[in-house]
């Protein structure tokens, strides 16, 4: 068998990049297929503000000139600058059970990485803010859900056959009678509005770019401490965000101020997946009608994020954004979180409070160049 590795420079290449994962789980019926012109315009160094200042480089491995595995080399360095690392990053990770293409795959990402000054490489990271990261190490044989990773089981095995060693862990939790938990924890009470000196609101769909202003101006400061996380210019923020409101309702997601300016939010998503798998992965008129109307019938949520400004962390709206939670999902049959993290007591007191149980777990991946 002969092998080979291209980087996906023309507009073919890049069909082969676009298209290997409707090969490799075409008979899988949990598979969700993306939207092609979504993973296009993420990857579109032209289109997403996210490569401002930074590079990418997608590459394709052949067997036999079949291809047969996948990945994006990523490079920000805006992370270099504010980590003090010349980390680089690898996303959008396919592959078929097959060690020595995915070893070759990966020895041209590492050279493309070192050629740009890299000294480690991390990953799975997808370069925007609303998107999947790491891989799936448990919970096979299930569905994922909205924002999920979703792979093989070998994925980890080939990883760590290529020089990797797992860098972080991270699970997601899940209740599948969350509607029926939280009526019955607090009953059917009308939508809470304020503690103290903080009120909250739905978001307003009418007023889109300045809400997601507010969400970004919360969660830039609310998370600016954790592990990776670099603060979103206004343009990532509206470039990520565009189909915001196609997968939520303004009811889902509220916003905390005091005074008027923005000082916490919780987020909600509907796990609009089943629509998604049924649209295979293309965009026309009457699927995209078929998507609004099943949008409607949803009933399944994934609590995508909570974030406080540290100014006012440790205060009243804690409690308000838990009650306007609790309220936003009181119909809801099943909600899963997005990814969280063994060692944050203060989210996993919530989630036990919610009866969330451990669901799946997925794992970061790093090496030295």
């Amino acid at each position: 068998m002969a092998y080979r590795v291209e980087p996906a420079t023309d507009k073919g290449q890049r069909q082969d990049f676009l298209e290997l994962p409707f090969a490799l789980y075409r008979d899988d019926p949990l598979w969700v297929p993306p939207l092609r012109s979504e993973v296009d315009r993420t990857l579109d160094e032209r289109a997403n503000p996210y490569f401002a200042n930074g590079l990418l480089q997608l590459f394709v491995c052949f067997r036999d000139d079949r291809p047969v595995a996948r990945a994006c080399a990523i490079i920000n360095r805006n992370h270099w600058e504010r980590f003090g690392e010349q980390a680089a990053f690898f996303g959008f990770f396919e592959s078929e059970d097959d060690g020595e293409a995915c070893g070759r795959l990966f020895d041209a990402v590492a050279s493309f990485c070192r050629r740009n000054g890299a000294t480690t490489l991390e990953g799975p990271f997808n370069p925007n803010h609303y998107s999947e990261l790491g891989l799936q190490t448990s919970g096979f044989g299930q569905a994922p859900v909205f924002f999920e990773t979703y792979n093989p089981e070998y994925y980890a095995r080939l990883v760590e056959d290529a020089g990797f060693r797992a860098l972080r862990r991270l699970h997601t939790r899940a209740n599948h009678a969350i509607g029926e938990r939280v009526r019955r924890a607090f009953g059917d009470r009308r939508p809470p509005t304020r503690r103290g000196e903080f009120r909250v609101r739905p978001a307003r769909l009418l007023d889109f770019n300045h809400e997601l202003e507010r969400i970004r101006a919360v969660n830039n400061d609310a998370f600016a401490g954790n592990w990776h996380f670099l603060p979103l210019s206004r343009a990532e923020y509206s470039f990520a965000a565009k189909y915001l409101f196609f997968v939520t309702y303004p009811r889902l997601i509220g916003i905390a101020e005091r005074d008027g300016e923005p000082a916490g939010v919780v987020q909600f998503c509907l796990d609009v997946n089943p629509l998604l798998r049924t649209m295979g992965g293309g965009v026309g008129p009457a699927s995209y009608l078929r998507f609004l109307l099943g949008r409607s019938r949803v009933r399944d949520v994934v609590m995508y994020a909570v974030g406080v400004k540290k100014a006012s962390q440790h205060t009243e709206v804690y409690r308000l954004l838990f009650e306007y939670g609790c309220w936003a999902i009181r119909d809801c049959r099943t909600m899963t979180t997005t990814w969280m993290t063994d060692d944050d007591p203060a989210p996993l007191a919530a989630a036990r409070r919610l009866g969330l149980e451990p669901s799946k777990y997925f794992a970061i991946y790093g090496k030295t160049l």
